[in-house]
């Protein structure tokens, strides 16, 4: 049990009925797990508002409830607070209730619309390596150290994040990398943490679902880095027009890194094959597996996050040598029979498709060909769906539109939004099949021996929602089966 007053440590209070001094159990938003003494936290959602289910967690036995507005009755065995925003109160009751466990660490926040987790996964693997103890809160998964526990959102809620912070502190980990969504800072998630510093990697076009506009998107990206304190770095890509941006306001040390801006780290690609990079950083020479200009800019952001929290040169430079691939990012492998290269990528934004598709095709020779099987999401932006369907078109011999996650849509109609973006002399190279396992068989049985099928979208992910329903869908292992098969 714990003390409501403590819990409340640093809360901005409008108004309170009732004691607040009385022992509470724990604290919940989702009225539907309340249980006897707990504080029930009504946030308001985008579709859903906490303030109707007040009733239903006093009925469930809630000591004390958080709101934006205080209901019309209310229970005398009931403390009410009224707050002017309750995320941002959940937020620093959390970090109250798990006793403040982003203080006992180095936690990194890693934002922007791609690379995020590429880079949070290698500066954890990077610190494994170096023999820290170290946590990782990720799209992929949550690492406490060696144990690994599934997630479900790129940034996690307040209660879950301080909740693993906390089992981080009792594992005794040193270094947490975490990446951090435009969502996660809108909605107040990351409030109340104490990052020692910020990594920003670039914007693009995303998440106008959820942002009404690009300059809001922008603006909640660079509030991450206006609230970190004077202790912590933040740390910018000046390549993107955004980076310098994200700095203007910030109280921590400034840092940059670039490919073709004045930078305080640099690196020059000397090499990109399928087999890995040979880099020059700040001019050291480092051969490493990871492909691509992209991760070019990824490695750069993890040797100057590693010099920055105390990595000697020559040691960072050696764990970066070490570093293996992400889960569905640029993850590749080349068929034994055919010599087929195939490529699963997460990439699902247009600036993503295109930096994987430029990749692929400044190592192609120009002799083979290259079939790119891709989808766009249901329920998201779908501003960004011609965008897609016109650079895969460009950038690919053919280009096959298929289902991602439809959710709620209607694939058929999402396919058709991605082919509106593709212009008159692209479209005979395009192709639209719905069942995206029957557009990468058709992938399969098109691509020749050295060929390259790249399938994006999915990435890690191993599962297919469609209408609320996921059933098991892995892109590697789909085309693993397929080739395997069609070799018979």
């Amino acid at each position: 049990m714990k003390n409501l007053k403590d819990i409340l440590y640093k809360v901005a209070l409008n108004s309170v009925i009732g004691s607040s001094d009385v022992a509470i159990s724990k604290i919940e938003f989702d009225s539907r797990k309340v249980q006897k003494n707990d504080v029930f936290v009504a946030l308001k959602g985008t579709l859903v508002d906490g303030h109707d289910y007040i009733e239903k967690a006093i009925k469930l036995q809630a000591k004390v409830i958080i709101c934006e507005v205080f209901p019309e009755e209310k229970s005398n065995e009931v403390t009410y607070v009224q707050v002017s925003d309750a995320n941002t109160a959940l937020a620093i009751m959390a970090s109250n209730y798990f006793e403040n466990p982003s203080a006992n660490l180095q936690l990194v926040g890693v934002t922007g619309t791609n690379g995020k987790t590429t880079i949070a996964s290698l500066l954890y693997q990077q610190f494994k390596n170096a023999g820290y103890k170290v946590g990782l809160l990720s799209t992929i998964k949550i690492m406490v150290d060696e144990t690994e526990y599934k997630t479900t959102h790129t940034t996690p809620d307040s209660l879950t994040i301080n909740h693993y912070l906390q089992l981080m502190n009792d594992e005794g980990v040193e270094f947490c990398f975490m990446e951090v969504s435009s969502h996660g800072i809108d909605q107040k998630r990351t409030t109340g943490l104490q990052f020692r510093g910020g990594i920003f990697t670039n914007l693009s076009h995303d998440h106008l679902d959820y942002h009404e506009t690009f300059a809001e998107y922008r603006d909640v990206k660079k509030r991450f880095f206006d609230e970190l304190p004077k202790t912590a770095f933040a740390l910018t890509n000046v390549d993107d027009k955004n980076g310098e941006l994200m700095l203007q306001n910030t109280k921590a040390k400034k840092v940059s890194y670039a490919l073709k801006s004045y930078a305080d780290y640099k690196a020059q690609i000397l090499e990109n094959q399928f087999s890995g990079l040979l880099l020059k950083v700040n001019n050291n020479e480092l051969w490493t597996k990871l492909i691509g200009s992209f991760n070019a800019y990824n490695l750069l952001a993890i040797f100057a996050t590693g010099e920055l929290l105390g990595l000697e040169m020559n040691e960072n430079l050696r764990l970066i040598s070490l570093l293996e691939n992400v889960s569905g990012r640029f993850e590749y492998f080349v068929s034994k029979e055919e010599k087929i290269t195939v490529i699963v990528d997460y990439a699902h934004t247009p600036d993503a498709l295109k930096n994987v598709l430029e990749t692929i095709n400044n190592i192609r020779t120009g002799n083979e060909q290259l079939f790119t099987v891709i989808g766009c999401g249901g329920d998201r932006d779908k501003t960004k769906r011609p965008k897609m369907g016109n650079i895969a078109s460009i950038l690919s011999s053919t280009a096959i539109f298929t289902s991602d996650n439809p959710r709620t849509e209607d694939p058929d109609v999402i396919i058709e939004e991605m082919e509106a973006g593709v212009s008159s002399e692209n479209y005979k190279k395009t192709i639209s099949i719905n069942n995206r396992k029957q557009a990468i068989k058709t992938a399969c049985q098109m691509a020749k021996a050295n060929d390259i099928i790249l399938i994006a979208g999915k990435g890690h992910e191993t599962y297919q929602e469609v209408n609320g329903v996921r059933t098991d869908f892995d892109d590697l292992k789909t085309v693993k089966e397929l080739l395997i098969k069609l070799n018979k």
